[in-house]
């Protein structure tokens, strides 16, 4: 009954650790492996991955157990002090207290303190009972604490590698992206997406930018790939008259090189391009004689002036 629904990969590692696990039994009830235990005897795993629990969750699986009792038994393991810390069922028993529960039914183990942090851990990977940032913590702890690959991680708990490389790159997310997923705010597709995002105030832009406007994972995805690869900016030319087109053509002949305009005959700019030491000697001559004239045509202006008083 234990075995029922805890994957390969735990059913395996509870084979390798089943010597001597279980506690000396000698009634006919106890013959089956299974005892009741009192709740106010079990403790809370200190080490459990498992930090939040959804309360109305816990609801709604105490009123089960009401109706149907407690299906699958806790797994504990015996403490010097007589009390019993639980390896694997936290949920179940917690839902168990709610209901009034003096009792629940329970598998008891000696597991190492060792073993009991690697049970505790795959159990709840593969229950799926973690948000992806509590999963992605558990699985860097799994590999740090002993020294696995994620090759052997994926095999232990029945996942492909590259979902396990995938949920360890959520880590690098920012802190308060990090919040947003743990709060269930964003799920572990719209964390995945925001991952490849490595400056920290779009990241979290486009975080608040989902759970503001309730975005999907493909919705997300396409905002986020805007966002790599901004879509080109369309130039429109304004329409030039005749006459600007005309006198771009008169200043290029008098220069002697490039010459263009952006705007129309109200407003713009007229660019003189040169490319080396000459062309801008020869455009500073051109402006000089330019200015001869001028101040020629006005000496003349004044002197008819004169003349006429």
């Amino acid at each position: 009954m234990i075995n029922k629904g805890l994957g390969r990969g735990l059913n395996a590692l509870f084979g390798e650790y089943e010597d001597n696990s279980y506690e000396n039994i000698t009634t006919k009830k106890e013959t089956s492996g299974v005892l009741e235990v009192e709740t106010d005897k079990i403790k809370a795993n200190p080490n459990q991955p498992r930090k939040n629990f959804d309360q109305e969750a816990l609801n709604e699986l105490a009123s089960s157990i009401k109706v149907h009792g407690i299906v699958q038994p806790i797994v504990l393991n015996k403490q010097p002090n007589g009390e019993y810390m639980i390896i694997a069922g936290e949920r179940r028993w917690r839902a168990a207290k709610l209901c009034g529960l003096k009792t629940v039914p329970a598998v008891i183990k000696n597991y190492t303190e060792k073993q009991i942090k690697e049970i505790s851990i795959i159990e709840n990977l593969q229950r799926e009972d973690l948000n992806p940032i509590e999963a992605a913590r558990a699985i860097k702890q799994l590999m740090d604490e002993y020294n696995l690959t994620q090759e052997v991680v994926a095999e232990r708990i029945g996942k492909s590698r590259s979902n396990i490389a995938n949920t360890l790159r959520l880590l690098s997310l920012y802190p308060e992206v990090l919040n947003m997923v743990e709060s269930g705010k964003l799920s572990s597709g719209h964390a995945r997406t925001l991952v490849v995002i490595e400056d920290p105030k779009e990241q979290v832009k486009y975080a608040q930018m989902a759970v503001n406007k309730n975005l999907s994972v493909r919705d997300l995805e396409k905002a986020v790939k805007n966002w790599q690869n901004p879509p080109k900016k369309i130039v429109v030319k304004e329409e030039q008259s005749l006459e600007l087109r005309e006198l771009i053509n008169r200043m290029q002949k008098t220069f002697a090189t490039k010459v263009t305009a952006i705007g129309n005959d109200n407003k713009g700019r007229i660019y003189i391009d040169y490319y080396n030491r000459d062309d801008l000697d020869r455009i500073s001559e051109i402006l000089d004689l330019i200015h001869k004239r001028e101040m020629t045509l006005q000496d003349l202006q004044n002197f008819n002036r004169r003349n006429k008083q």
